[in-house]
C-alpha cells in the first residue's frame, strides 16, 4: 500500500487494476492528458482499430457526465493543414491540400464541459 501511494505523489500513474473494462482503463489514460490513439493501443493491450470504436462510445458516454473528449487535430507533416472539422476520429489517409500521407496522429484526451 505505501509503495502504491509513494508512486502516485512521485508523479506516477496509480496502476489500474486487471478487472476493469477496457472503456474505464481508455478513460483513466485520458485523464492523463493528450495521448494518441497508437498509445492507447500500447498500454491496455487492444488493437488500434478497436481504440476508436471504444473512442466513439466513452464520446457518447461523456455528454451525460459533464466531460467531454477533447481532440487535437491530426496535421499534415508535409504542408502543415490542421483537420480542424473533422468529426471521425480516425487518423485520415490523406491531406486533402498537398495530398501527402504523412499525417501526424490526433491526440485525445478529457476536459469539463464549457
Amino acid at each position: 500500500m505505501d509503495n502504491v501511494k509513494k508512486k502516485h505523489e512521485s508523479g506516477l500513474r496509480s496502476p489500474v487494476a486487471a478487472s476493469d473494462t477496457i472503456r474505464r482503463k481508455l478513460l483513466v489514460e485520458l485523464q492523463e492528458g493528450p495521448v494518441s490513439a497508437l498509445e492507447l493501443s500500447g498500454r491496455i493491450g487492444v488493437p488500434e482499430k478497436d481504440i476508436y470504436e471504444h473512442l466513439e462510445h466513452i464520446r457518447a458516454m461523456l455528454h451525460h457526465t459533464g466531460r467531454r473528449l477533447a481532440i487535437q487535430p491530426a496535421e499534415c507533416v508535409k504542408c502543415g493543414f490542421l483537420f480542424q472539422k473533422r468529426e471521425r476520429l480516425k487518423k485520415p489517409g490523406r491531406c486533402p491540400v498537398c495530398r501527402s500521407e504523412s499525417i501526424h496522429d490526433p491526440h485525445y484526451s478529457l476536459t469539463q464541459e464549457k
